[in-house]
């Protein structure tokens, strides 16, 4: 049994930062690629940033420059730090898995998700 728990989400003011944390149990033997992804009330979930067993990163265009992602294998954790948010950051935030070693950005290509973690940015 899988299982991804995030946590660190909370209200922020724009312009501020928080780090969120996904933690993956339950088949942590196997090498997996961890993706962000986020979704606003009334609009579809969305890839923000992804990375790679070996440690490739991607991110989608609108957090270049803000967001890193980043892993710890031997805590069996992916990281999300978010610098200079933006009311438009705005959604819950998701982490996933997936049990290959190359990221990708399509949402559809992960096996496991998390339960989510608000984050709210106020102008």
């Amino acid at each position: 049994q899988v299982q991804l728990v995030e946590s660190g989400g909370g209200l922020v003011h724009a312009g501020g930062s928080l780090r969120l944390s996904c933690a993956v149990s339950g088949r942590t033997f196997s090498i997996y690629a961890g993706g962000w992804f986020r979704q606003a009330p009334g609009k579809e979930r969305e890839f923000v940033a992804a990375i790679s067993w070996g440690g490739s990163r991607y991110y989608a265009d609108f957090v270049k420059g803000r967001f890193t992602i980043s892993r710890d294998n031997a805590k069996n954790t992916v990281y999300l730090q978010m610098n200079s948010l933006k009311p438009e950051d705005t959604a819950v935030y998701y982490c996933a898995a997936r049990f290959a070693a190359v990221a990708t950005m399509d949402v559809s290509d992960y096996h496991y998700w998390g339960q989510g973690t608000q984050v709210t940015v106020s102008s």
